[in-house]
Parts: C-alpha cells; sequence; structure tokens
C-alpha cells in the first residue's frame, strides 16, 4: 500500500510538473497524431472562402469591432456580462454584419454567449480573436524578443487556443478575462490577428538590437530573405500558435498579423518620412505559409481617413501622385483615402482585411481630414454614419476582402491625446467626456440616465421645474440641472428677439481666480467669472473662458502662442477672456514646417463656438453635436463638463490654479455661479445665483441608444449574403 501511495504521489507530481512545464513553453501530448487536420477557412489569391455547409464559398468579412467597455467600468474590469453579449450579438446580426472582432482574452461570459448564440443557429455569428500585447510590455521592452514581450506573446496565443476549444482554466488578474473556459466555440472563430498596432521605435529597436535573428523555418510558417527581426519574430509566434493548435485539436484557421499606416510597407519619399516620422516597416509579405497550413493568411490593417493621411499631405503640397485622377471625384475633391487603400491592397499578394475604420460622433476633434471631410470628431452622429458607408464603399472598391467597423460601443474610460491631461485619468469611466473623440467611436451610444437624460436641448421646457432656478429678474430668469455628460442651462427672457439682442451667461466655477469684468462686454459680473457665454444668433454664439483658466496655454502655450506661459502668467482677475481651442495632431498645410526656416506649428479646433440645433435623439431633425435652441423666449444650452475645465464631474473636481501647480492639478467644489443678464440695464453688475454640485461618484446611470451609423450600414448591407 505504502509504494502504491508513493507511485500515485510520484505520478501527480510529475504530471503537475508537466503541465506547468508544458504550459510555459507551449509543448502538448498529442493524441490527435494521425488524426485528420481540418479547417473550414482557407485562402484563394485575394479572397478569403469559408465553408458555411456548403463547402468552401468566397466570404466577404463584414465585421464591427468590439471592445470590454460599459459606462462606471474600465477595460480591465470585464464587467459585460454574457446577457448584455447575447442582446448585442443579435442587434450585430440585424445589422448585416457576419462576425465580431475582440482584440484580447475575455471572461467567460463572453465565449459562454458565443457558443449559446451560434449552437442552433444556422446563420452563427462569426470570430475574429486577437491577442493583446499590454502596454506596459509593449512601452518597457522594447525588444520584442525579450523574455516578458516574446514568451507572454506565445503564451497568451496558447491560452487563446485552449479558450476558444472550451478547455481552460484561467486567471492572470487586471490585464485579462478570466473564468472556466468550458464551451468549444472554435467552430465559430474564422482566425486570429495577432498583435496591435506596432510602435514604430519596438520594430526599430528589435531590429537594431536581433540583427542575427533575420530567418525562420518554422512547420507552418517561414520567413522569406528579406525579412527583419521583428517579422521574423512574428513569423515563429504565428508558426507556434499554429503549430499548438494542429496537434492538440487537429484544427486550424486563419491567421493575420497586426499593422498600421506607421509600420506599413510601402515607399514613401523623404519629406512624408521626415514630415511624419516613418522610419519603419512590417511586411508581412516577407512571412510565407508552408503546404501544412491548410487556411492560410491575410494581411489586417487599421486605417481611417484622417490619420495619417501621406497621400492628402503630399496633395496639399503639390507632389506627385501616381493615378491621382483615378481617385479625384467629379468636384474636384481627391480621395486620398480609397488612393491610400488601393495601394496597401496592391502590395499584398494575400487577402487584405481593414481590421478597423471609421470616424468619432464626438464634440472634440483630434485631426481634421482635409479631402472628405472624415475627421477624427467633430462629426455629428448622422455625419458618422455617412462617413461609415463612404468608407465601406472605398475599402470594397480598392479591392480588399474585408472590412471591420470600428467599433461597436462607445467606451466612456478611453483617452485622448488632446484631453488627456484635462481629465483625471482615474475617473474616466465614471462619465462622458464628449470633448474626447476616442470615447464616442461606437455605433450603440451609452446616454446618460437609467431611461432617458435629464433634459434635451430641443425648445420643449416642460422637464425644467421651479427647483431649478438659480436666479431670476422681473424680466429674464436662469435655470441649471446637469448629469454625467453635460451642464444644462435654460434662460428665459420676457419679449426675447433671438439674432437681435445679446444675453450674457457669466459662469464662476473656481475660487482661485476670475473676473467680475470681460473685455468688450459692458455689463459688469456679480461674482468674479471664469466663463462667459454670449447667445447673439445661430453662427456666433460662444463661451469664452478667462485667460488665467485657459487651460489650451497652460499646456501647449509654446507651440500655439510661441512663448512660455509660465514666464508670462495673466494676473488672477484680468479681464482678458479668450475663446476656447483644442490642439490638433497635424496642419492642415503644414507647408511652413518643411522650409528650412520653418518649425513645428499648431493647428487648433474652435470648440467654444455653440452649435445651434435639436438635440433630442427623438426628433426628426435631431443633430448630437447640438449645443443650444431657442424656441420663442426660452433657450437651452447644454455643456460638456470638461468645456467648463471639470477635471472629474463624478466628484466635482475642477482645474486648479495652473500657475500655482505648474500644470494641470484638482480641486473639489460643491458649487458653482451662473446669471443671465443683457447689455440694457448696465448699471447693475449681472445677479449670479448658486448652482449646488453634487457628484454621483462611482454610480454613473446609462442607457443605450444606437446611433444613426447603425441603420446605415443597415441599409447598406441589406442585400449582402
Amino acid at each position: 500500500m505504502k509504494k502504491f501511495i508513493i507511485a500515485c504521489t510520484a505520478v501527480i507530481i510529475a504530471v503537475t510538473c508537466w503541465m506547468f512545464v508544458s504550459d510555459r513553453i507551449g509543448s502538448t501530448l498529442s493524441f490527435n497524431m494521425n488524426k485528420e487536420v481540418k479547417t473550414f477557412t482557407t485562402v484563394s489569391d485575394k479572397e478569403i472562402l469559408v465553408d458555411t455547409g456548403n463547402g468552401m464559398e468566397p466570404f466577404e468579412i463584414r465585421g464591427v469591432d468590439m471592445g470590454v467597455g460599459i459606462p462606471g467600468h474600465f477595460a480591465t474590469d470585464y464587467a459585460i456580462d454574457k446577457e448584455t453579449y447575447l442582446r448585442w450579438f443579435r442587434m450585430i446580426k440585424d445589422m448585416g454584419a457576419n462576425c465580431v472582432r475582440v482584440y484580447t482574452l475575455l471572461q467567460d461570459d463572453f465565449y459562454d454567449a458565443v457558443w449559446e448564440f451560434n449552437h442552433d443557429n444556422p446563420d452563427p455569428l462569426y470570430i475574429i480573436h486577437g491577442v493583446w500585447i499590454d502596454d506596459y510590455v509593449l512601452y518597457s521592452h522594447r525588444d520584442a524578443y525579450s523574455k516578458d514581450f516574446l514568451n507572454e506573446f506565445l503564451r497568451d496565443s496558447r491560452i487563446l487556443v485552449d479558450m476558444i476549444h472550451g478547455n481552460k482554466r484561467f486567471s492572470l488578474g487586471e490585464d485579462l478575462g478570466s473564468g472556466s473556459y468550458t464551451k468549444d466555440i472554435s467552430p465559430w472563430v474564422l482566425g486570429y490577428i495577432l498583435g496591435v498596432e506596432w510602435e514604430d521605435t519596438t520594430v526599430a529597436f528589435t531590429d537594431h538590437m536581433q540583427e542575427e535573428r533575420d530567418s525562420y523555418e518554422g512547420k507552418y510558417m517561414r520567413t522569406t530573405e528579406e525579412a527583419t527581426p521583428f517579422e521574423t519574430m512574428l513569423a515563429q509566434v504565428g508558426d507556434k500558435i499554429i503549430e499548438y493548435e494542429t496537434e492538440k485539436y487537429s484544427s486550424q484557421r486563419l491567421i493575420a498579423f497586426s499593422n498600421w499606416p506607421t509600420t506599413d510597407p510601402l515607399e514613401w519619399n523623404q519629406t512624408v518620412e521626415w514630415y511624419f516620422r516613418k522610419f519603419e516597416q512590417v511586411d508581412v509579405e516577407h512571412i510565407k505559409t508552408t503546404d501544412e497550413f491548410l487556411s492560410g493568411q491575410f494581411a489586417s490593417y487599421h486605417i481611417y481617413p484622417y490619420f495619417p493621411d501621406y497621400l492628402g499631405f503630399m496633395d496639399v503640397l503639390g507632389m506627385k501622385i501616381e493615378s491621382r485622377e483615378k481617385f479625384t471625384d467629379e468636384d474636384g475633391t481627391f480621395n486620398s483615402y480609397r488612393a491610400y487603400l488601393t495601394a496597401i491592397n496592391a502590395h499584398h499578394t494575400m487577402p487584405v482585411i481593414i481590421s478597423e475604420y471609421g470616424v468619432p460622433s464626438s464634440r472634440g476633434r483630434a485631426q481634421s481630414d482635409r479631402n472628405t471631410g472624415r475627421s477624427q470628431g467633430g462629426m455629428s452622429e448622422e455625419e458618422q454614419g455617412k462617413a461609415l458607408v463612404q468608407c465601406y464603399k472605398d475599402i470594397m472598391a480598392s479591392g480588399c476582402a474585408g472590412s471591420v467597423a470600428f467599433t461597436w460601443q462607445d467606451e466612456w474610460f478611453k483617452r485622448t491625446w488632446n484631453t488627456m491631461a484635462y481629465t483625471d485619468l482615474t475617473k474616466t469611466c465614471y462619465w462622458s467626456d464628449y470633448q474626447t473623440n476616442e470615447q464616442y467611436f461606437g455605433i450603440l451610444s451609452f446616454d446618460p440616465g437609467e431611461v432617458e437624460s435629464v433634459c434635451y436641448v430641443d425648445g420643449d421646457v416642460s422637464e425644467w421645474e421651479e427647483t431649478d432656478i438659480v436666479m431670476e429678474t422681473d424680466t429674464m430668469s436662469l435655470s441649471c440641472k446637469y448629469d454625467e455628460k453635460y451642464v444644462y442651462f435654460r434662460v428665459h427672457k420676457d419679449d426675447f428677439h433671438f439674432g437681435n439682442e445679446t444675453l450674457y451667461v457669466p459662469i464662476d466655477t473656481t475660487p482661485k481666480s476670475g473676473s467680475t469684468a470681460c473685455d468688450g462686454i459692458v455689463p459688469l459680473f456679480e461674482q468674479e467669472a471664469d466663463f462667459v457665454l454670449i447667445i447673439s444668433g445661430r453662427e456666433d454664439t460662444k463661451i469664452l473662458v478667462q485667460e488665467r483658466y485657459e487651460a489650451l496655454r497652460a499646456m501647449y502655450s509654446q507651440r500655439v502662442y510661441g512663448e512660455d506661459a509660465y514666464l508670462n502668467v495673466p494676473e488672477k482677475d484680468t479681464g482678458k477672456f479668450v475663446p476656447i481651442h483644442l490642439m490638433l495632431q497635424v496642419a492642415n498645410d503644414p507647408s511652413f514646417e518643411i522650409t528650412p526656416e520653418g518649425f513645428e506649428s499648431a493647428e487648433t479646433f474652435d470648440t467654444g463656438t455653440l452649435t445651434y440645433g435639436n438635440g433630442n435623439p427623438d426628433s426628426a431633425d435631431f443633430n448630437s453635436l447640438s449645443d443650444f435652441i431657442v424656441n420663442g423666449d426660452e433657450i437651452e444650452i447644454r455643456l460638456p463638463w470638461s468645456l467648463l475645465n471639470f477635471y472629474n464631474p463624478s466628484e466635482m473636481v475642477i482645474h486648479d490654479d495652473y500657475y500655482e501647480n505648474y500644470g494641470i492639478e484638482g480641486i473639489e467644489i460643491s458649487e458653482m455661479y451662473a446669471g443671465v443678464g443683457t447689455d440694457a440695464n448696465v448699471q447693475f453688475p449681472i445677479k449670479m445665483g448658486t448652482v449646488e454640485l453634487k457628484g454621483w461618484g462611482t454610480n454613473p446611470t446609462w442607457h443605450e441608444r444606437l446611433k444613426q451609423g447603425y441603420y446605415d450600414l443597415q441599409e447598406l448591407w441589406k442585400d449582402k449574403d
């Protein structure tokens, strides 16, 4: 008996050790050595073929990307439950899409939902699954052959294979999903997209440090003589994931490596390379598959109309563009997006999938599209829908094998480079920042309120109550309320003549600065205002900020104004109020920057001018960018929190004094002040009342709403398949 116990213990220890080692190095005990390898996907020249039940047939990938964020949660919370996934899958299928692309290993709710949706469904929703490289690894381990980069990349790839086959118990903490993965969803996983938008510095450093690693010869993938060390690393990862799935599950599926214009394989002239700092390439044509790999390889790209618009840059500078006339509309508009897509597709011998495309329906903007108007923000939901349709048409006209729209849902937690300094990045998921474009790429919106928002700027003032009144006189009153996205104002003025008289709404938020006077405005203010809302007409209603409290000056003064803001500090009570602008990434006309005497200049986007229109989604004339509307003597206004320099409205934290802190820090407030007045009675300052402020903490309210882009794509795709 003792020997038996010792033997059993030894076996258990041996098996445990083998399981640990095999998990680390990717070895398997295969019982499928003579089992036929099966696949339901393959490629033929530039086409993807899928067996949907009638043998291998051409298949257009027509999908939507899906993130993992919902309001009140960061992506790493993995807070989306199975019921939500199932409901979304039905909506996506009804839109006309045939697949969903996800980026990383998720919690088991996702895989359970995929299985439940598809297992008895003759018209399933397919999955394209990614393997993510987290930011810490990507930015701290610049050499892709380093242990924490390559080994984790390989390990996550093996974990993914086990997950989709329903054969994994897994938990890796905050960066990856967790749970018991018991549902085999492999019959509906079209393939893998490995990696992320590669940092050019990572590619360059790897190629420099690993010059000798310029070839790989695997059973399923190999490199050509032209391959770089970074491309060789990709070939190794691809080969190993194919090997692992083939030996363990006798199964194969399509494979691709993530790419984007920053590391595209095309050749550009020196001016383009210098201006865009483009110094690296990743070319999957240097990675070939062997006859042992039955499924095949495709090229995956994230390509947006506005960034980086190499051909649009060349066009505005008058550089020669081959076949430019082919991509010029009758009105003379050069479609640089379609031209670039065509060049990318022509470079490849394999199918090309544009796995991200789209534009955000945000108020804020980070980059303008020179040619077709499909910009990174500052676009209404109606314009977003039209842009999605046009992008899809451009992609298919360029000869690509499919496309995946970015993205299914808005994500409140996201950040953007030109607003991230203005907000508390640890609290972004608790409120909706309409100035941050990255939050609004979704086809599905998350609007404040459990059922409906607290207010809609539509001219109907029935939702306003007596308790909302902040101040009033015999002829005027100002009311205020707020939610997770906006501060709302209602102005009433007897016998108001819109366009023929001007109203002023001073707003005081910070106790650190402000002025009772605004240069160029006759009436004074009862409190030291930080902002002045000037209601004039449809085109010239705007909000100004006191120069001392201008966030753009505090962060980008050198580039925008050509001076160091901290060497020329405005007085705390200065009467100078200035327009509110956001930084843009690239100037529309960079001609000056490339001259010998030129320097890096900045172009800004006017975000302080308000848009007139109806902001109620249920209205026929709905404009999602609407900031204000007038109906007789009533004016309704909505202002995004960050337009008023709120750092984190969920806790009512605003920007502290920039010049006391040498940058942006937060300070909590419990009230602000606002009033309304005209030029008519200047002997008395504009009366200002108190707006009590109370945050909602980590419990935002929200409800779902489909944007116009959903219905536009549905109409476009209704006759597909």
